[in-house]
């Protein structure tokens, strides 16, 4: 199969890596190798709770398009601020739990909005650790999609439907992706391939481990991208 530059540009455009670390160092170290290798930086609790708002923010400086992942899920006044603070850092994307509900979903986007317009305000549905039913997913989703939000986070295996039912302009960023080459022990319950998630319509494919922990974190991005590659 020959690849078109387009698919090559369109994969890894596709693919989030989780710089989950405990110090910024490594986290640097590791955007500086695959800058360019990919198309979304995703800083977590592990990341920002030992480094704080630096690690963005260093990040943002050179050049990255960073995934905030703190799930923000308070009521709706400390999430509002917790926007306006995402926003200010210059997150690409930040989310926040379904769950909250409508009111701190909406106040959440507003105060995002109101400092940096660009930045877009997701939802997570359930952690890919738990049990769900798609049904319970698609009502997470709606609600946010009807708070004002710009997509959602859900596992691999409810992207397909996601897509069906919010269409092409619903950002759809999907977690508890494992290449089947990479080893078998995670965390989640409802988990698929980088091929799985992006043939069923996921913008974002978010690998953490399987890079991070690799001898070769750039060769293991690239296999990942080439993996994504095949069904675009």
């Amino acid at each position: 199969m020959t690849l078109s530059p387009a698919s090559v540009s369109a994969a890894t455009q596709r693919l989030a890596v989780a710089l989950d670390f405990a110090s910024l160092a490594p986290a640097l170290d590791l955007f500086e190798h695959l800058h360019g290798g990919a198309g979304l930086f995703k800083v977590g609790s592990e990341l920002f709770v030992q480094t704080g708002p630096d690690s963005v923010r260093h990040l943002v400086d050179r050049g990255a398009s960073v995934f905030l992942d703190l799930k923000f899920h308070d009521i709706p006044r400390t999430v509002a601020a917790a926007a306006r603070g995402a926003a200010r850092m210059g997150a690409t994307v930040f989310n926040v739990h379904a769950s909250g509900g409508a009111e701190m979903m909406r106040a959440a986007a507003q105060a995002a909005r109101e400092v940096r317009p660009q930045t877009k305000i997701i939802a997570v549905t359930v952690l890919t650790s738990l049990p769900a039913t798609e049904d319970q997913v698609l009502r997470l989703a709606a609600a946010a999609q009807e708070a004002g939000l710009d997509g959602v986070v859900a596992a691999p295996t409810e992207m397909r439907a996601l897509r069906a039912r919010f269409g092409p302009d619903f950002l759809l960023v999907s977690p508890a992706v494992r290449p089947a080459w990479a080893a078998a022990s995670h965390d989640h319950r409802r988990s698929a391939t980088p091929a799985d998630a992006a043939s069923a319509g996921a913008d974002y494919i978010v690998v953490g481990r399987p890079i991070t922990g690799a001898a070769d974190p750039v060769a293991a991005a690239a296999r990942v991208v080439e993996e994504i590659q095949t069904v675009l």
